[in-house]
């Protein structure tokens, strides 16, 4: 095993091979070690998230080197089939590579059983193993921009369903009506980790295939809400988001946690209006957001400093202040300005907004399409009428940091890893040394990147998928980086040189497009030791 630092928080053990990999993910699932948050497993590595206050990287990598690596895990005794029909795009290219003609290809996947390993990239994708090893095809060249849902393909020695349309470079051989991911469902995702899968071919079938899966789990019943108090958006330049503290324990089904990407300014928002810190609040981007409030109520802003301007039913107009409980009545339209630094503030109301979780959480996802729809125009969100769980509103909340505005130089400290080594000496120094752009291309998944020189790498070779973390910063074939945030993909593809401290996080959240990034490492790349004292 080696043990690979990602951040002060998060370590990958990468192993020999997937065998291993699954073999060391059932061990720790079955004797679990205190202190371990959550576990991403992938085709060679795993990737662990811990507490700092109960476990150190060392002593956790030395609780790790201990277990056993050759018990093989048990086949499951669920199994999928998938009907598809094989009119994939790159059928011919897959037949070519392997020397195989098309019939070929279609019967020896359709005569494979696969187990799925792991799920990631998306909702609902399960990377499945086992299939004919004359099947294991390279990844396209050149990604397509667009694959469409339900797209049977080939990597490697991996075979897969995209759940949604997306992007990607795997070699499509066929399509399945099924619903790979179904939040009607559950569990949503039809492929879980271990379960048998077998795919046949539809034209050799007469039988009506369903293109839903039933469940015997009755449907979440329909509430309905009480509120007393509701606000109606009267303008959304871009749409808010539903945020909570996020999204955990789904991993296993392909989701991330998502949530406020500043946290600190969340918690602030929630406790300045009396809430439990993770009460549902708004995320908006770039302020010019405005509503009208139905009834009486308390409100806050914290975050990016917008102007908050407040219009009675009497046509009076008072200015109110950021970081500050606002009381609210009934017919009163509050119009936020645009922020001049920072990039996302957070709206709270006492009693929080009442919205119906989706996997355990309010937050809005917008890379997995998860979580309540975004608000725009015309909505209207009730707020939570009970007083369980309130305080009193605090009046000394302040902001962590002062936002910054385009055109700043932010400096973020790095954690150097996990693939670090990838890289040469000159590529470790450019991302210390050279100052990056904040590109327009940059969302709640990663800030897109753009430096004077590409960061050059020494190993060439194509990374197996592995877990990412936010903050990862990763590097395409193009050497320009990409700052994961909360909506990052669960697995990537691409090496990741290093990951922004912990304490950073919330002020990356914060950069706005035409900011500048500097990045100041803060360890040299070295394995973990682990600490058998």
């Amino acid at each position: 095993m080696r043990f690979l630092p990602v951040s002060l928080t998060v370590l990958i053990v990468e192993l020999k091979d997937l065998d291993e990999t699954l073999a060391l993910f059932a061990s720790l699932e079955a004797q679990p070690v205190d202190g371990v948050v959550d576990i991403v497993p992938a085709a060679r590595t795993l990737m662990i998230r811990f507490r700092p206050e109960t476990l150190t990287a060392e002593r956790l990598a030395a609780a790790i080197s201990t277990r056993d690596l050759s018990a093989k895990i048990p086949p499951s005794d669920m199994l999928v089939e998938i009907p598809v029909s094989y009119d994939g795009e790159d059928l011919q290219d897959v037949a070519d590579l392997t020397g195989l003609s098309i019939a070929e290809v279609i019967e020896r996947h359709t005569a494979s059983e696969f187990t799925v390993a792991f799920c990631g990239f998306a909702p609902g994708f399960g990377y499945l193993v086992g299939g004919d090893p004359m099947l294991q095809v390279p990844r396209r060249q050149s990604p397509r921009t667009k694959i469409p849902a339900g797209s049977v393909a080939l990597a490697g020695a991996f075979s897969g369903v995209y759940p949604q349309a997306s992007p990607g470079g795997w070699q499509i051989i066929g399509t399945t009506p099924l619903k790979m991911w179904d939040l009607t469902r559950e569990p949503p995702a039809l492929f879980q980790p271990g379960y048998r899968v077998r795919f046949f071919d539809l034209a050799k079938r007469t039988q009506t295939v369903t293109t839903s899966v039933t469940s015997d789990v009755a449907p979440p019943p329909v509430i309905e809400h009480a509120a007393s108090t509701s606000i109606r958006v009267t303008a959304a330049p871009m749409p808010a988001l539903v945020q909570d503290l996020g999204r955990f324990g789904q991993t296993g089904q392909g989701v991330s946690s998502a949530g406020a990407l500043d946290q600190g300014a969340f918690r602030a928002a929630n406790r300045t209006v009396g809430n439990p810190v993770g009460a549902a609040c708004l995320e908006i981007a770039l302020g010019g957001f405005s509503f009208e409030i139905s009834g009486p109520g308390v409100m806050a802003l914290t975050g990016a400093p917008c102007p908050v301007a407040i219009l009675d039913a009497k046509g009076r107009v008072t200015e109110a202040s950021s970081y500050q409980p606002i009381s609210l009545e009934a017919g009163d339209r509050v119009t936020l300005g645009f922020a001049a630094r920072g990039a996302r503030s957070y709206l709270s109301f006492r009693g929080g907004i009442d919205v119906a979780p989706v996997l355990g959480s309010a937050s809005t996802d917008t890379l997995a399409v998860v979580g309540p729809e975004a608000v725009g125009l015309g909505a209207v969100l009730a707020i939570g009428t009970s007083e369980r769980g309130l305080s009193p509103v605090s009046l000394t909340e302040s902001p962590a940091f002062d936002c910054p505005t385009p055109g700043d130089i932010v400096t973020l400290d790095v954690v150097m890893g996990p693939r670090s080594d990838w890289f040469t000496e000159h590529g470790i120094a450019t991302l210390a040394s050279q100052v990056y752009d904040v590109t327009p291309q940059s969302n709640r998944v990663g800030i897109r990147l753009s430096g004077p020189e590409s960061l050059e790498r020494k190993d060439k070779a194509e990374l197996p998928s592995e877990g990412t973390a936010t903050g990862a910063i990763q590097v395409p074939h193009s050497g320009q980086p990409v700052l994961f945030l909360a909506d990052h993909p669960l697995t990537g593809g691409y090496p990741v040189i290093g990951t922004v401290a912990e304490y950073h996080l919330d002020l990356a959240g914060q950069i706005p497009v035409n900011a500048k990034i500097q990045f100041r490492p803060i360890t040299r790349f070295a394995e973990i030791v682990p600490d058998r004292a």
